[in-house]
């Protein structure tokens, strides 16, 4: 069964954030990828945007993880009320990650068509058709882990 996970968006803050959820919660971050680990020759960054977080988790409990990401004003993210966060399904396999990337899309828009993914797992977003934001992820070493 899938586990369904919080994914916030920040204005260049998520760090902060999330040393401070940190600091609330326990643990250690499970991952941090600034803009600049994961290059794209297509899009340039400043070095003030390359430095911004990517991606971070923190794991809460047993099998919820808080996760986020800093918006990009130069490849025209814009926060506005509404697209703070996203859902993040982990899916247990493949399968499962195109069943459900494929059922909540019907009606709404794709803005990462579900495939592999630069950062090892098979990946998707969308906003479904009453304008929720999901993300679909099926990480194999995840998995293994859970």
């Amino acid at each position: 069964m899938a586990i369904i996970n919080p994914y916030i968006n920040f204005n260049g803050n998520s760090e902060e954030a999330f040393t401070f959820y940190k600091s609330v919660f326990g643990g250690e971050f499970a991952m941090i990828v600034r803009f600049k680990d994961m290059p794209n020759p297509e899009a340039p960054l400043s070095d003030k945007e390359a430095n911004k977080i990517m991606h971070i988790a923190l794991p809460i409990g047993k099998e919820n993880v808080l996760m986020a990401t800093d918006f990009l004003e130069s490849q025209g993210h814009k926060m506005i009320e509404g697209n703070r966060y996203s859902l993040s399904i982990n899916a247990q396999s493949r399968d499962e990650a195109d069943q459900i990337f494929n059922g909540l899309t019907v009606g709404g828009k794709i803005e990462v068509p579900i495939a592999e993914s630069p950062w090892g797992s098979y990946f998707g977003l969308f906003q479904d058709k009453f304008g929720i934001q999901w993300m679909v992820d099926f990480d194999p070493n995840y998995n293994k882990e859970v």
